[in-house]
């Protein structure tokens, strides 16, 4: 159910002039909803930055200065640093922040980690150009740190999910398959990309990926629905074959990037068993859609089995 309240957030928000405000990523700490945005400056360049509400929906509090930003001296993230997944880490007691860094070679992965979004240590670029879209799993897998991302192929043109591993979060395993997009004229037939940090389940680890189509009129952005094993997470159990989000309201129609839903930040309420899934619209202001665990758990559960998915015949 997309909230009454939206757009919760735009760019009018801000305690300074910006372009567009889009795809945070989302914590709940100490009963309060967190998001850590991308926020698009009158250059074109992309900041990180902190707003928070005690209802996830309303009255925000925007923080003056973004939180992490281009550093014109680093050729990794001189043009700027986006699109934001926060992933809390009970080991460490903080939170990890997994974004893009932009510069001249081409968008990269960088983490970060946080204890209170207001000071943030870095921990450097994971993943080399080109690739993005990355979210960590908030346990280890056989002792090891995992990391959804997605390079690009230039050699075949395919822009698929994969993930690699680490015991230090500096370095990284050779990338493995996980998700690929599907082929001919399905709603995530150009390419697909983890959205949130993947929710650990007793099912398995609920996913929120979004998934391109090339029209006529331009790309549609859509998000559909993957459950994962637990323990392997290289397996998909079940996947949608139908999107679950898809754009409808004006907000997400018109802006920057039409017909564009963006899913980046995921929280789970325990006091009434409800997820939040924050998006960016248009790449142009924020949304939020909510639901039921217990319910989304149930559809997903009926999705064809993962690991052989329907495609559209020849």
């Amino acid at each position: 159910m997309r909230a009454a309240a939206n757009p919760v957030l735009t760019g009018a928000d801000w305690p300074y002039a910006v372009n567009a405000v889009f795809n945070p990523g989302a914590a709940l700490v100490d009963g309060q909803t967190v998001l850590l945005c991308r926020v698009e400056d009158r250059r074109g360049i992309s900041h990180l930055s902190v707003a928070r509400s005690q209802d996830g929906f309303t009255g925000w509090k925007v923080d003056a200065t973004p939180l992490l930003a281009a550093d014109p001296a680093d050729r990794t993230s001189c043009w700027g640093v986006e699109d934001a997944r926060v992933t809390h880490l009970d080991e460490l007691d903080s939170w990890l922040i997994s974004y893009t860094a932009y510069g001249p070679g081409g968008p990269c992965v960088a983490l970060a980690v946080t204890q209170d979004f207001r000071r943030v240590e870095h921990i450097g670029i994971a993943m080399p150009p080109e690739d993005k879209n990355a979210s960590l799993l908030s346990r280890h897998i056989d002792g090891k740190f995992v990391l959804f991302h997605r390079p690009a192929s230039h050699q075949t043109r395919r822009a698929d999910v994969w993930l690699s591993r680490s015991t230090d979060l500096r370095s990284w395993t050779t990338p493995e398959p996980v998700l690929r997009a599907r082929s001919s004229i399905w709603w995530d037939s150009v390419r697909v990309g983890i959205g949130p940090p993947p929710l650990d389940t007793p099912d398995g680890w609920l996913c929120v990926y979004h998934g391109v189509k090339q029209m006529v009129g331009g790309p549609i952005y859509r998000a559909g629905l993957v459950l994962l094993d637990r323990d392997n997470p290289t397996r998909v159990l079940r996947r949608s074959d139908e999107w679950v989000l898809a754009p409808r309201e004006d907000y997400e129609r018109v802006g920057d990037v039409p017909n564009t839903v963006f899913p980046t930040g995921l929280v789970h309420d325990p006091t009434n068993g409800q997820l939040r899934i924050y998006y960016g619209a248009a790449d142009t202001v924020i949304a939020v859609v909510s639901a039921p665990l217990d319910a989304v758990l149930e559809y997903v559960r009926s999705c064809p089995d993962g690991e052989a998915v329907t495609e559209v015949p020849a």
